[in-house]
């Protein structure tokens, strides 16, 4: 789709050439690259190649996000994976939110990915009477509903996301997780998963979806002071951190 809106100051992507291992990042639902960009940096000065895209319809104006689904901001997911992947001898994945989801389908169609970093990550089919609302939405003329972004505990920090919330596209993500769901046992990969309690978007039950269901070994990290876009917040640098020691461990053998 052709950008009708300029990118917003500070949602640009992110790009490291790093060394021979490489980091995706991946950021979540109407934000954009800002979320992710401090964890994006962590695995760049710890020596990773590293691709942090702008997801299709992000960072610009929700007008932009209204014509783009989940077939965009996968196949954007997928070609910043594959870059990688034909540059570097191990790759790991981390998202935030939506970007969580992302990581997910992509662990579940590489098996190569060494290991993937999960920060509240949306893997929990919704009810099908939540559907219905959304779709009653759309059906009365309305594209867009109040906003999901911006969930953070600490004072004076802001997330980059859209004050609105796209409809159709959100129902094309909740599409994606009801299949992703479903696969989740194809996930064999070391999983880091973050997840906070105090979560006013995604519900803590998503990531107790992933942590019953997932083969590979998972470590699980409980991130008590922050809200829903935890990588912001009063845990930013524990994620940081964590993940780092993480990408490390799973691309040394």
């Amino acid at each position: 789709m052709p950008e009708q809106h300029p990118v917003l100051s500070g949602a640009e992507p992110f790009s490291a050439p790093g060394g021979p291992n490489g980091a995706l990042v991946v950021h979540g639902f109407t934000g954009c690259p800002q979320s992710m960009r401090g964890l994006a940096e962590a695995f760049a000065a710890a020596g990773f190649a590293v691709e942090l895209p702008r997801l299709p319809g992000h960072g610009t104006h929700i007008e932009d996000m209204l014509e783009t689904d989940w077939s965009d901001w996968s196949s954007t997911a997928e070609a910043a994976y594959r870059d990688l992947a034909t540059r570097c001898d191990k790759v790991v994945v981390a998202g935030l939110s939506m970007g969580g989801t992302l990581t997910l389908w992509l662990a579940e169609n590489h098996p190569e990915i060494a290991g993937i970093v999960l920060v509240n990550a949306a893997a929990e089919p919704p009810a099908e009477s939540f559907r219905e609302m959304l779709q009653g939405i759309i059906d009365s003329g309305n594209p867009t509903m109040p906003a999901v972004g911006n969930d953070i505990a600490q004072p004076d920090v802001t997330e980059m996301a859209y004050a609105e919330t796209p409809v159709a596209p959100l129902l094309s993500m909740f599409d994606a997780v009801s299949e992703i769901a479903s696969r989740l046992g194809e996930i064999e990969c070391p999983v880091l998963l973050m997840n906070s309690p105090n979560d006013h978007v995604v519900p803590p039950s998503s990531s107790d979806l992933i942590a019953e269901r997932v083969s590979g070994p998972l470590e699980r990290v409980t991130l008590e002071r922050s809200y829903h876009v935890a990588t912001l917040d009063y845990d930013k640098d524990e994620i940081e951190r964590r993940a780092v020691e993480f990408a490390k461990k799973v691309t040394a053998s």
